[in-house]
């Protein structure tokens, strides 16, 4: 039987860091401008660690400015907002990035309004998400900016094109489905709740997963052909029951990978499809800060 393409978002990102590379040397030798990313890490969990960590390495092999500030878990939300403050004001830093999720004890909300929308290289503040929702040139979150990257480099052309996006957060589905819109597609937000949820995206040129449910789109939610990016990332213990019981893990998408890639035309895998974008996005928005902040774009 015919399988869906795989849509290879590892080697996708690698060719964007070294795009992004040759552009930071660019800024560099013709207008003295380093590009500069800020990550804030409030606390030690254990995933935002690991996140955080690669956000530098990638930050710095693409030869640009990389500056982590770690705060403790019981650090005041006014220490923090101060820390936002200084980033904002610092001429060297172009992108500031609070890693979340932050103690229950700050604001998430607060936290993001402290961002200045131009160095907001989530993309999350109310400004940036105004300007993408009114079609004028934003900040936009990461992982959908990646997605509409890949889906142009599998589909081309998407004018016209049916899509659903399954999640409505407004750090993917929301801002995934105003580019699609951009993009001139017809775009349906469905989510957990939404009646005959398999029917909606069954009619779907274009699916993507968002919603943090592994596995729960299956083959028989899938029109045949369709692309499908999976954005969902569930980790469940090892399948082999020795690499299981020495704590081994192993990753799930939302999408039944298997089943779908069978009916898709092609599909993302998790993991290696969309996340390695995510970062590859996050130094093509501090870029585009960058040139911004400068006069340059």
């Amino acid at each position: 039987m015919a399988q869906g393409k795989l849509i290879d978002g590892k080697a996708f990102a690698a060719d964007l860091r070294a795009k992004i590379a040759v552009e930071v040397a660019e800024l560099k030798a013709k207008h003295g401008i380093t590009p500069g990313l800020a990550v804030v890490l409030v606390g030690e969990d254990p995933a935002s660690q690991v996140y955080v960590r690669n956000k530098g390495e990638q930050t710095l092999a693409a030869g640009m400015h990389s500056e982590t500030v770690r705060l403790p878990a019981e650090v005041s939300q006014d220490d923090l907002l101060a820390v936002v403050a200084r980033l904002n004001a610092d001429p060297k830093i172009h992108g500031v990035l609070v890693q979340f999720p932050v103690p229950d004890h700050i604001s998430q909300m607060d936290v993001v309004a402290a961002l200045s929308p131009d160095k907001d290289v989530d993309g999350l503040t109310v400004t940036n998400a105004g300007r993408l929702a009114s079609g004028l040139p934003a900040l936009t979150p990461c992982t959908p900016l990646g997605c509409m990257m890949l889906l142009k480099d599998v589909v081309g052309d998407l004018t016209g094109k049916n899509a659903v996006v399954i999640g409505r957060s407004n750090l993917m589905g929301k801002p995934m489905a105003q580019m699609l819109l951009a993009a001139d597609c017809t775009v349906t937000i469905a989510h957990s709740r939404s009646k005959d949820l398999p029917g909606i995206v069954r009619q779907a040129d274009i699916v993507v997963a968002a919603v943090g449910r592994a596995e729960m789109v299956k083959a028989d939610w899938i029109k045949p052909g369709a692309t499908v990016i999976d954005v969902g990332i569930t980790r469940y213990p090892a399948r082999d029951p020795e690499a299981a019981a020495a704590g081994k893990t192993r990753l799930v998408g939302d999408v039944a990978f298997d089943e779908v890639r069978a009916v898709a035309g092609a599909i993302t895998p998790v993991p290696g499809g969309v996340g390695p974008m995510t970062i590859a996005c996050l130094l093509a928005n501090t870029v585009t800060a960058a040139k911004r902040l400068s006069g340059i774009a």
